[in-house]
This record gives C-alpha cells, sequence and structure tokens, in this order.
C-alpha cells in the first residue's frame, strides 16, 4: 500500500449509536443477528433494516456465521451513517495470544471502509467488554493497527469509548504511540 496522509485519531467518550460518521463499526458476534454491548444496541437503534441485511449475508455468504478477525458491512439503518462494519472480536484467553486476531478486526474494518469509500469511522472498544480484553492492551493493540492500517479515504478514526476507565486507556495507548 503507497503512505498516505496520517488519519486522524480521535477519542470520545459516549454511545457509539449517537455519532454521526460515514461508518459505524459495530462489535458483533459470529451469528451477526445481535447481541448484547454495542452489537444489541446498534441492532436497536439502527431498526430492523440492519438485521435484515445480516439475515441475507447469513443466507448467502456467511451461513456458517462471519469468522472471527473478519468484517463485511451493512446498511446502517436509522443510525446516523451511510454504513455499519461488523467485526468480530476474539474473546480474551490468559493460555492464548489471540492478539493477530484483534488487530485483524482493526485492519478488515479499515479495508472495508475504505472500499465503501468512507472518510470518517467510529470504532468501539472491540472485545473489551463481555469478551474479556483488558483495556489497556485492547487500547494499545487498536492504536497501533489503526495507525498502522488507516489509509485514504479514511482520514477520521473515532474511538467511542463508553466509560471514563477506557477513555483513559485509550488516551494512554495515543499518547504512548506519538
Amino acid at each position: 500500500m503507497t503512505p498516505h496522509r496520517q488519519v486522524a485519531i480521535v477519542l470520545v467518550r459516549g454511545d457509539i449509536t449517537q455519532q454521526q460518521a460515514d461508518a459505524i463499526v459495530n462489535a458483533a458476534n459470529s451469528s451477526l443477528l445481535g447481541g448484547g454491548g454495542v452489537d444489541g444496541a446498534i441492532h436497536r437503534r439502527g431498526g430492523p433494516e440492519i438485521l435484515a441485511e445480516c439475515r441475507a449475508l447469513r443466507a448467502s455468504h456467511y451461513g456458517k456465521g462471519l469468522p472471527t478477525g473478519q468484517a463485511v458491512a451493512t446498511t446502517a439503518g436509522r443510525l446516523d451513517a451511510a454504513h455499519v462494519i461488523h467485526t468480530v472480536g476474539p474473546v480474551w484467553s490468559r493460555a492464548q495470544d489471540r492478539s493477530g486476531l484483534l488487530a485483524s478486526c482493526y485492519r478488515e474494518s479499515l479495508r472495508v471502509a475504505r472500499e465503501l469509500g468512507a472518510s470518517t469511522v467510529a470504532f468501539p472498544a472491540i472485545s473489551t467488554g463481555i469478551y474479556g480484553w483488558p483495556m489497556d492492551d485492547g487500547a494499545r493493540i487498536a492504536i497501533r493497527t489503526v495507525r498502522e492500517a488507516a489509509a485514504a479515504p479514511v482520514s477520521e478514526v473515532r474511538f467511542v469509548l463508553f466509560d471514563e476507565r477506557a477513555y483513559e486507556e485509550f488516551a494512554a495507548a495515543l499518547a504512548a504511540e506519538g
């Protein structure tokens, strides 16, 4: 990939379903049919159009579900965005290093965003909720991967962090990356 201007990385404390962006990333489960946390919130607020497209994906390309580390786009329904990019984060494991899969979620989501022509992309802290990824490590992987993988037309990556602790960990990771 040819080098491009550096992407702006912005941290926001808040609710990802309230963001205005070209693409909002969903921390989905492999079924693509909604769930808890960010996934459930995006499906509830975005409305039935998102679920309908997810069902169509399951009926065609992803009969066994979306594999961990991969990403796919649907409409954003009623969200203030053009697209939702669904990615399946890994469950954290003390016994097995799955950091490559977590980095792949960010890389693949940005690849899909570029294909869609998105310039602004809003991410949650993937895998740091019910999947148990330690927030400090998840933030470090997210910031580093976005710095390495973001390219035009993506000009802004916004990490939308639900609570103060997540915000602080992402701010520390961003400062450490320079």
